[in-house]
């Protein structure tokens, strides 16, 4: 039987893996939103191969499951082609931003595409550069659509930090896998303050993103 005195034990040890769980967040959001808005972008160039270039990355790693995506960067590259990721750190943030990067891309194309024509016809009419058109008028409005999701998909993120231990990083999940292969009783309480650590986490961010939505709501002109 479980007991209070297990679980006091047991939270500790959980806790020496919050600081790799919140790095590798933290990370792989800021290079996911940025291979997003680089994809996004891209896909609206007028430059064929630069379209048909991103489509194929977005593709890629939309169509396969992240697991592998993590495992081929992590294990496969260096055996087949010699090359370095340089550690497990990097080739877990580099996995889940390319993969989440991809998914978001979509949001950011299709925020851009939602605003208002009408919108970037007064800025021609205005004389603006195309540069100063998607950057004065038609970027901040995409960014309030764009919010909402980008809040979703963050949370998403945190529960797949988790895959991480999968090669040998020192989560929060790993840190339970350790408790539970000591203890296989106690299983079911460990994986229990496992999915409190990770809600705990997401809590603050699910509040933020009601916030966010509230906010895309405003000031934004679409078709």
């Amino acid at each position: 039987m479980i007991t209070i005195s297990d679980i006091i034990e047991i939270f500790p040890v959980l806790f020496q893996g919050l600081k790799i769980t919140v790095l590798v967040l933290i990370l792989s959001a800021i290079f996911a939103y940025l291979f997003a808005f680089i994809a996004g972008l891209c896909r609206l160039s007028k430059n064929r191969f630069i379209r048909k270039f991103t489509t194929f990355y977005v593709e890629i790693f939309r169509g396969t499951s992240l697991i592998v995506q993590l495992f081929w960067l992590y294990y496969a590259i260096p055996m087949l082609f010699g090359i370095d990721l340089g550690n497990d750190l990097f080739a877990g943030v580099l996995a889940i931003s390319l993969n989440f990067g991809a998914y978001m891309s979509e949001i950011v194309r299709g925020s851009i595409l939602a605003v208002d024509k009408g919108q970037t016809e007064a800025s021609i009419a205005l004389n603006m550069t195309p540069y100063q058109r998607m950057r004065l008028i038609i970027m901040p409005q995409a960014i309030r659509m764009m919010l909402p999701e980008f809040g979703n998909y963050f949370i998403l993120m945190l529960k797949a930090t988790s895959l991480v231990a999968l090669i040998g990083m020192k989560d929060i999940l790993y840190y339970g896998n350790i408790l539970r292969s000591t203890d296989l009783s106690q299983a079911p309480m460990i994986y229990v303050l496992v999915l409190i650590f990770y809600f705990l986490i997401a809590l603050p961010f699910i509040f933020i993103n009601r916030k966010l939505e509230e906010m895309s709501k405003k000031g934004v002109a679409t078709q």
